[in-house]
């Protein structure tokens, strides 16, 4: 498989599209809002990127799920692993993974064991007091029973030893969970510079508010999506809401949206840095090469791993 990843306005759509072209592949999305239908302009979906050279490119995990609705990363591991058998069934040699969402890509390379855990509010309220290495020490005592997880904050340890508590008592009871094995991946890093990114991000949105966006969100909320849904899922789709149902004007909306795409960028980097840290290696691509190098430069590193 490839694996095509990169901040946003880096160019990922298009790069893997001809790369899917050049390869007669398919493409499996790993980005967490463009699941949801009728959710374009602000997922940048830039579905005309999937027609090159005339050929419509097939794509997979798009237009999933109704917009105002929950999707999770339980739930893409499923839907991932139930395409990728498919694809390969098919006879699709090499394909590919592309998305901004780092735990999508990083929970289907690594393999991550993912039971539909439910909250457990007693477990959470007996936990909150304890300090980061406290909760770090309880996960500790599970052992072999939760994968290896990134417990950063105390939020993410108590929702580890959750998970942890809940297998250990499922298994108890007889009861086993699906695990999916991790997959071998050549990864690739679209990289601009800082500079590069902030220009790209600010080009994009005003393009896309000049192409719309405040009437997709005020679509959205005419087929009865509730604003509170579409604030929810962050970006793009909490800043013109707010700006749609009268919260803030047009100018603050347009002020705070850059700075939260900028925000959101930057932490794209940081979770793509931490995967080499985590044992990834990630080949980086300068995103602004011309697309006959990037795909030239791409086929030399499938040659020199083995792909081709």
């Amino acid at each position: 498989m490839i694996t095509i990843i990169g901040p946003t306005a880096s160019g990922k759509t298009s790069y893997a599209t001809h790369l899917a072209h050049r390869l007669s592949s398919e493409i499996i999305s790993a980005d967490s809002r463009q699941v949801y239908r009728g959710m374009d302009l602000g997922t940048g979906k830039d579905l005309a990127d999937y027609q090159v050279e005339g050929i419509q490119i097939p794509y997979h995990l798009i237009d999933i799920m109704p917009a105002g609705s929950r999707y999770n990363l339980f739930a893409y591991q499923h839907d991932f692993h139930r395409v990728y058998a498919d694809m390969l069934a098919r006879g699709i040699e090499h394909p590919i993974l592309c998305g901004g969402t780092g735990m999508y890509v990083e929970s289907v390379l690594r393999g991550y064991h993912l039971p539909d855990v439910p909250p457990n509010e007693a477990l959470r309220e007996q936990l909150r007091p304890y300090s980061l290495d406290e909760l770090k020490q309880t996960l500790a005592t599970y052992g072999p029973l939760h994968n290896k997880t990134d417990v950063d904050s105390a939020q993410r340890a108590i929702r580890a030893i959750e998970i942890a508590e809940y297998i250990r008592q499922q298994r108890e009871q007889g009861i086993e969970h699906t695990e999916f094995p991790p997959i071998e991946s050549l990864i690739i890093c679209l990289d601009l510079s800082r500079e590069a990114r902030r220009e790209r991000i600010s080009q994009r949105l005003h393009q896309r508010l000049e192409e719309g966006m405040t009437a997709e969100v005020e679509q959205l909320l005419a087929s009865g999506v509730k604003p509170e849904d579409l604030i929810y899922y962050g970006l793009e789709y909490k800043f013109v809401t707010q700006y749609v149902i009268g919260e803030i004007d047009y100018t603050t909306m347009r002020q705070q949206l850059e700075i939260a795409i900028h925000q959101f960028a930057k932490r794209q980097m940081t979770w793509f840095r931490g995967m080499e840290r985590r044992g990834f290696t990630l080949h980086y691509l300068d995103a602004l090469l011309p697309m006959p190098e990037k795909i030239a430069q791409t086929e030399a590193l499938m040659r020199q791993h083995g792909y081709l």
